[in-house]
């Protein structure tokens, strides 16, 4: 499981990308596609057309990680539709990791969030 502070935003582009792509090639593509600053400290995801690899993409104060992961088998699978315009969804830490793990969320549901009472 990922173990991300709750600052941290996670950015997955809606379209396919071409993952020999390398840092600064998906930098680039951060800020194209996703209009997004690379050097934020945020995530940002990338999935190829056949959707079975994925990379991730994010800075740290020395410098860019690259996290690359390949299904041997199923695909990737965005938990919801990017709103009408938008070229990219953005993810919760949970959402990522069963993204990552191959496991198909477009029928979950998420139960309401506990929320204290008001006095």
């Amino acid at each position: 499981m990922l173990s991300l502070p709750p600052t941290v935003k996670i950015y997955v582009a809606s379209g396919a990308v071409d993952l020999r792509k390398g840092f600064d090639g998906l930098a680039a593509v951060t800020r194209e596609v996703i209009r997004g600053d690379p050097l934020s400290g945020h995530l940002f995801c990338f999935i190829n057309r056949r959707r079975d690899r994925a990379k991730i993409l994010v800075w740290d104060r020395s410098g860019y990680w690259l996290f690359y992961k390949r299904l041997e088998v199923g695909r990737f699978h965005l938990p919801k539709e990017p709103v009408a315009g938008a070229r990219h969804i953005e993810l919760e830490a949970t959402e990522l990791a069963l993204l990552l793990e191959g496991i198909d969320l477009t029928g979950a549901r998420r139960r309401p969030r506990w929320e204290p009472l008001v006095a």
